[in-house]
């Protein structure tokens, strides 16, 4: 009280639903559900979501955490998921990114995490999305409904 702190009044998390973007360099579009597991809540409004773009409820800054998980085809040394936001309505710039490497001679599975704190000053203007690169044929960005893979978690922790 009288510290101007106020408590987190937005948290989200989403992950994937299924794999997605196999052999593909591209926006992270479908497949995106609301966390469901048993326990889980979100707190406030909820981020928004259509066709792989996130907006939010209200101004503020938002930490977000997301984490990559990786099929890696044999003989491809990385691959990679970029965190992209967009603060003028049109375009995107990268902003984040978790790498996956391979250094095996077969297939692998690889998770790799990071975090970008986004100052929204407008709910109109301030979006995000994901985007896969370095995805040759056989690798993949993996997802299930089941429980969290390829996800992230979004918490406002302040006026902006």
């Amino acid at each position: 009280t009288g510290n101007g702190l106020v408590g987190i009044t937005e948290a989200d998390q989403w992950r994937l639903t299924a794999n997605t973007n196999s052999g593909t360099d591209a926006t992270v579009s479908s497949n995106w559900e609301r966390n469901d597991s048993n326990g889980f809540n979100y707190i406030g409004t909820g981020l928004t979501e259509s066709s792989g773009v996130f907006t939010f409820p209200s101004t503020g800054i938002y930490l977000i955490i997301f984490t990559g998980s990786f099929t890696i085809a044999f003989g491809e040394k990385t691959a990679r998921l970029m965190l992209q936001t967009n603060i003028n309505g049109s375009s995107y710039v990268d902003v984040g990114d978790v790498i996956g490497h391979n250094r095996g001679g077969s297939e692998v599975e690889e998770s790799a995490s990071s975090t970008f704190i986004f100052d929204v000053t407008n709910t109109t203007t301030h979006s995000f999305r994901f985007q896969t690169r370095s995805f040759s044929t056989g690798t993949l960005l993996s997802g299930t409904t089941t429980y969290n893979e390829t996800c992230f978690s979004v918490f406002r922790i302040g006026d902006t």
